[in-house]
């Protein structure tokens, strides 16, 4: 078969280890990978020097379009995960507006990621008290499975799961064979101890992350847990920010449940004595947790503790940034662009291939994302070539998203993202996007139960 595009002399992370092998692509798979391939293609890539990994999909992003593309798009957000060495994402159903809901809204935000998203993309649906009756048309469109907030989303439009609606959503998604993922935090700690502090006239950085307890994450992950036994429901814990709330679900696993559980770079690289120190740009929920917390995190992740590491893509414009009352400072750390760099910079090192899983074959076989997440012959060729051994200080210039917000501005990182490749086209290159090509949408494959 004729080569569309031929990487030689590059160090291949796969899932046993890192070989140097050159990769074969054609007609946007890999069709070849071994040693010493002979032949030529219409493109070759000299990647002496270079890591190839499989492209980072990230599962958990919010580019808020339609309704909010003033926030982000999937234009400026799309090239900010490829600058990263991102192929694909997962877009949540919240924040855009409408938020995805039902069969049009779902509609209207394919057709927004269609018409200018630079990598593969799949979509969340929601899950609220007002779309119960709405589960299966999202379904029947491909959404990757239902997003469900315990807790206060801080938007209108989309509201909080209570117990009952969490209940009888995970029964329909478990008849329907697609996952639940849940923000997990108790909105009766967090709401209470929330409304003390305002009414104390307590409104700053630490007063927001008291508000925000360890205690109220693990109660609302284990509630989750219990719900997700009992309907026999798929379940995916995102954002995890504490050692205890990835005990629980372990100890869930152990005895046999169906969940998984993300972390963030944020709670690898970032700790609550940087809110301080950083502001607005490094607020979250669930919050920054104390260093020593962070420490134990790593040391879970390179256990093999998470599932997977997203990055909570979350950005608002400035003025959302911006208050007195951090209270009101809207919450979401933008970090899409960043989330291999802090995974690569750990000291010692990660072992790549851990690196490679967390980030590219788990979130494709967790949600059923087929041909995605590994550098193996028939596989999509989702690349990223990376120069592990150069160092760089994150300057605001070099991001992509639209604001340019991120928390890591200034800190330095191992590992520049040098080109990035979804199907066989070249997306990034060298700091800048390159081409006019344009993502697709992926739908998970499925198992409906009976009677679904």
């Amino acid at each position: 078969m004729p080569l569309d595009l031929l990487i030689r002399n590059g160090l291949v992370v796969t899932p046993d280890g890192v070989r140097p092998l050159d990769v074969g692509v054609a007609d946007g798979a890999i069709v070849e990978l071994a040693a010493g391939l002979g032949g030529s293609a219409r493109e070759e890539v000299d990647a002496a020097g270079l890591h190839v990994f499989p492209g980072l999909i990230d599962a958990h992003v919010h580019f808020n379009e339609p309704g909010r593309t003033d926030w982000e798009g999937f234009d400026t957000g799309s090239a900010a995960l490829a600058a990263g060495g991102g192929t694909c994402f997962f877009d949540m159903p919240l924040n855009a507006h409408p938020p995805t809901l039902d069969g049009p809204s779902f509609d209207l935000k394919r057709a927004a990621a269609e018409a200018s998203s630079r990598t593969d993309f799949a979509l969340w649906g929601g899950l609220t008290p007002d779309n119960l009756d709405k589960l299966k048309e999202l379904a029947d469109r491909g959404v990757v499975g239902f997003k469900a907030f315990m807790s206060n989303s801080g938007i209108d439009d989309f509201g909080r799961a209570d117990d009952l609606t969490l209940y009888r959503g995970m029964q329909a998604a478990a008849r329907l064979g697609l996952p639940v993922v849940v923000h997990a935090e108790s909105e009766e700690l967090t709401g209470r101890l929330t409304a003390e502090a305002r009414a104390a006239g307590r409104r700053g950085v630490r007063d927001y992350l008291n508000s925000r307890p360890i205690l109220a994450e693990v109660d609302a992950i284990r509630r989750a847990i219990l719900f997700a036994a009992e309907t026999r429901c798929s379940l995916h814990v995102v954002h995890i920010s504490s050692t205890a709330g990835l005990d629980a679900v372990a100890e869930a696993r152990r005895a046999g449940a169906n969940v998984t559980g993300e972390t963030c770079p944020h709670y690898l690289a970032l700790s609550a004595d940087d809110v301080e120190r950083i502001g607005a740009a490094a607020k979250c929920a669930p919050p920054l947790r104390p260093a020593d917390e962070v420490e134990l995190m790593w040391l879970q992740l390179e256990a093999g503790g998470f599932d997977l590491v997203a990055s909570d893509h979350s950005p608002a414009p400035a003025s959302l940034k911006t208050d007195s009352d951090f209270f009101k400072v809207w919450g979401g750390i933008a970090g899409v662009q960043s989330t291999r760099s802090v995974l690569l910079s750990r000291d010692p090192p990660l072992a790549l291939a851990l690196v490679a899983r967390l980030t590219s074959s788990a979130p494709a076989e967790r949600f059923g994302i087929k041909a995605k997440g590994t550098l193996a012959i028939g596989q999509d060729a989702d690349l990223a070539l990376v120069e592990i051994a150069a160092s760089y200080a994150l300057r605001r210039d070099d991001l992509l998203d639209r604001h340019r917000l991120s928390p890591y501005v200034g800190r330095s990182f191992r590992g520049v993202t040098r080109r990035t490749i979804v199907r066989g086209h070249m997306v990034f290159r060298d700091g800048r996007t390159v081409g006019d090509f344009r993502g697709r949408f992926l739908a998970p494959t499925r198992r409906e139960a009976a009677g679904a």
